[in-house]
């Protein structure tokens, strides 16, 4: 929609200051007001079916009956609005339904301060200095509590027949259980469709990981629709190879490597990380599981002497690492790096990081389902999937939902 020149030049023609065109009662919020009060005015007009003091409206049986008043919240501060009323009280505004105190987008800036870790008295704070505008702390709480059900909807909406590889992290999260604060682990699933388009397919929370824990997950996800899942991507989490054997027998469980070499460099000194950092990329970059086995030897070699815990650790992890092998290049980068996992947990720990720790879980899930959905609205597809798929094809063309798209093209 275009203005005319002059049409605004006429309006500011009585002053061109900051605060008189933004101020508290500068030009924009009186502009705002006019104009919401104006279409209100015509949506009246809509529902009586004649304009004020037309002679049509005699005898209608409705009328205009003044206004009542409301104060609107909003990214322009408070703002009181004049809204026109009828006889009948038959009246619903479309533009502000009654009951409505802020502003469309007014909540979606509370749940933007919410998801990045902001406590209830923060948000109150920040909105009065940033808007001059005052909200209680009850009613930030009720706009944040009306995140749960779209969790709960979120938590148990469909999901896709197969999935091309699912990772599966955790993150560690203090909330208050039963009266006391506890260390909680909220464990992440990203899936990779078969289309290689990311997805987060759910947040669990438990105090106890093992092989029932995660049983009871992939069941939840075997339930929600998912068939097969090519490789699972983990990071040594206990009980998890057994329990995906009983729901997803043919899943590869792969050990990621990203986790193997955070968990090797816990023994190293800060001068000698990268060095340690180098040999350890012979083992996992060797083109067959001969040379990889090779490398790791070579490096116990090496470094047993200083670190004797790191080669143990390889071996005692062998079976979990040896899968990676299998594929091609272009397939390992996708399966080891876990970039997807890494980059959202990062960002999760941004939103819990400022909490010294949450009053519930539900507080928690709530901060980390909105930090979620703020950061997969960027997600774009794996690079150099086109490559991965076509292998996976090959490999497996018998376990792909029939027909699927993915193939096809």
């Amino acid at each position: 929609m275009g203005f005319d020149p002059k049409l605004i030049d006429e309006l500011l023609k009585d002053g061109h200051s900051v605060e008189a065109i933004a101020g508290e009662n500068g030009l924009l919020k009186q502009l705002t007001k006019a104009i919401l009060e104006r279409a209100l005015s015509a949506e009246l007009t809509t529902h009586l079916g004649y304009e004020k003091h037309e002679v049509a409206g005699r005898g209608s049986g409705n009328s205009r009956n003044g206004v009542s008043r409301k104060r609107l919240k909003g990214d322009f501060g408070t703002l009181d609005i004049e809204v026109p009323r009828d006889r009948l009280s038959s009246f619903e505004p479309q533009l502000l339904p009654k009951g409505q105190v802020r502003w469309h987008g007014f909540d979606d800036k509370i749940l933007s301060l919410y998801a990045r870790g902001m406590t209830t008295r923060e948000i109150q704070g920040h909105l009065e200095e940033m808007y001059q505008v005052e909200v209680s702390p009850a009613l930030i709480s009720n706009v944040t509590e009306a995140v749960m059900d779209e969790v709960r909807a979120w938590q148990s909406r469909p999901l896709d027949e197969v999935y091309a590889i699912v990772y599966l992290d955790a993150l560690v999260v203090k909330m208050r259980v039963d009266g006391r604060v506890e260390n909680r682990a909220v464990y992440v699933a990203i899936g990779v469709t078969l289309g290689g388009q990311k997805e987060v397919l759910g947040l669990w929370t438990s105090a106890n990981e093992g092989a029932k824990f995660w049983l009871q997950v992939l069941t939840e996800l075997n339930n929600r629709g998912v068939k097969d899942i090519f490789i699972a991507c983990v990071d040594g989490l206990k009980g998890f190879p057994a329990a995906i054997e009983t729901v997803f027998p043919k899943t590869i469980v792969q050990l990621c490597i990203v986790h193997m070499v955070r968990a090797s460099l816990n023994y190293v000194n800060w001068r000698e990380r990268q060095l340690v950092v180098v040999d350890l990329k012979t083992i996992y970059r060797a083109a067959t599981e001969d040379e990889a086995a090779f490398q790791l030897e070579q490096f116990a070699l090496k470094w047993d002497r200083k670190y004797p815990t790191i080669a143990a650790l390889w071996r005692r992890n062998w079976l979990g690492i040896v899968p990676l092998f299998q594929f091609p290049a272009e397939v390992r980068r996708i399966i080891y790096t876990t970039n997807a996992i890494e980059s959202l947990n990062m960002s999760l720990r941004k939103a819990i990081k400022t909490r010294g720790a949450f009053p519930s879980e539900d507080a928690a899930i709530k901060v980390m389902y909105l930090a979620l959905r703020n950061l997969s609205a960027k997600w774009k597809y794996i690079q150099g999937w086109r490559n991965a798929l076509n292998r996976f094809v090959v490999l497996w063309e018998a376990r792909f939902p029939q027909h699927h798209e993915a193939i096809n093209k």
